[in-house]
């Protein structure tokens, strides 16, 4: 059964979601299959540590800001990254998404081989602790109860400049409801 949910996709936060790991929070969607569940990576959580302290060899080829982005309550411990190549080809040490056209240059980093395999490639790299994931079927349920919004990502929003901004940013760009939706306030309780 096709549930409208695929890699390359981003789940929005709705403002009804309350839960502290994911309220205001945008995330790639990077796997998806009906029968193992899905997994995803937060954009928009830059924490205040540097890449250069966790993976050094990494470092000088991260799109800034230079530090790690908490992915997701899933496996803190363990960082993946994402970057964004140019042309066709699939170099070693790279894998791509298999999303829409939007992010079809973006991909899944195998940051346990030399950067030098892609350094030369690379247009921009963000590396994250950690992922979202469900299991089958609960994403689906999420989103049936209003808990996200699915919309189409664009490989600008992986490496956004200013990850603080994103909600807003994604949920503007889609026009009508979710224009509207983008202004509404952290607390509403202050209007």
């Amino acid at each position: 059964m096709e549930d409208g949910i695929r890699v390359g996709l981003l789940l929005v936060a709705t403002p009804q979601l309350e839960d502290p790991n994911f309220r205001r929070s945008v995330v790639l969607l990077v796997e998806h299959d009906g029968d193992g569940g899905t997994l995803g990576v937060v954009l928009n959580r830059p924490t205040e540590i540097p890449v250069d302290r966790v993976l050094p060899p990494w470092a000088e080829l991260v799109t800034g800001p230079a530090v790690v982005f908490q992915g997701g309550p899933v496996a803190l411990e363990n960082a993946l990254a994402l970057a964004r190549l140019p042309g066709e080809d699939e170099p070693l040490g790279w894998r791509a998404l298999d999303g829409g056209a939007e992010v079809a240059r973006v991909g899944l980093v195998d940051l346990e081989a030399p950067p030098g395999l892609l350094a030369a490639e690379l247009l921009q790299l963000r590396v994250f602790a950690g992922y979202a994931g469900w299991s089958p079927g609960q994403l689906r349920s999420e989103v049936e109860e209003g808990s996200w919004y699915l919309v189409p990502a664009e490989a600008g929003d992986v490496f956004a400049g200013d990850p603080e901004r994103l909600w807003q940013h994604v949920l503007r760009r889609q026009g009508g409801d979710l224009a509207f939706v983008s202004t509404f306030p952290e607390d509403p309780t202050l209007n």
